[in-house]
């Protein structure tokens, strides 16, 4: 079976602190729970969460999502994006199974970041390392005045803001995120074609803006 491999990266820095992180755990637990119920996505999806903070950490490795528990968030210190980037592709490179002579290997992995802040670490080395890798789309999401969005679209060209780091635009975010991935797990299982850009993803809802 060919599996769609999607990857969280998740901000818990000490700014997410409150409603913030608040939004974010109730949005991931949402997620999950919404795509156990799409019989493609269960079928398919496999997803892993990276936070970081201080330094970046994988909470759940790459998993078949009717084994996929949210743990408790904790936020603590700074911004380590460089790292996250780094960590998801060495992951990545364990963890999603490559093509061989023999059968096919996984769909190329969808890969969602979100962020209320910029950078506290070296990026350049983490963002050199992940784009090395194969993806598939990739979105960064920053929310709130304090996003360095330029950054974010040095990562991809898939970048969208949240005017504010609330639970109704994050609780939207992950909305968004859940039809994305059951939209990509449909195409993948019906049609054996992947989603290869943003626009075939379904439309962000309003107040999610895309940065151009």
């Amino acid at each position: 079976m060919r599996r769609l491999p999607v990857y969280l990266l998740i901000d818990t820095s000490y700014s997410m602190k409150g409603e913030p992180l608040q939004a974010v755990q109730k949005g991931l637990e949402t997620l999950v729970s919404d795509l156990k119920l799409n019989p493609y996505a269960l079928e398919t999806a496999y997803l892993s969460l990276i936070t970081f903070s201080t330094h970046a950490q994988t909470l759940i490795p790459l998993s078949e999502l009717i084994d996929f528990q949210i743990p408790t968030l904790e936020v603590e210190g700074t911004t380590s994006l460089g790292e996250a980037l780094e960590l998801v592709a060495v992951k990545s490179q364990l963890e999603v199974h490559k093509s061989t002579k023999e059968q096919k290997g996984d769909w190329k992995p969808l890969v969602f970041i979100m962020t209320d802040g910029e950078p506290t670490d070296y990026y350049e080395k983490g963002l050199a390392e992940f784009k090395k890798q194969s993806w598939g789309i990739v979105v960064a999401c920053g929310a709130g005045d304090g996003v360095n969005f330029k950054v974010l679209k040095e990562i991809t060209n898939n970048v969208i803001a949240l005017e504010k780091a609330d639970e109704a635009s994050i609780s939207e975010f992950f909305k968004w995120v859940s039809s994305s991935i059951g939209v990509s797990s449909t195409q993948v299982e019906a049609s054996s074609n992947e989603l290869s850009d943003m626009e075939e993803l379904p439309a962000p809802p309003r107040g999610i803006n895309l940065v151009k």
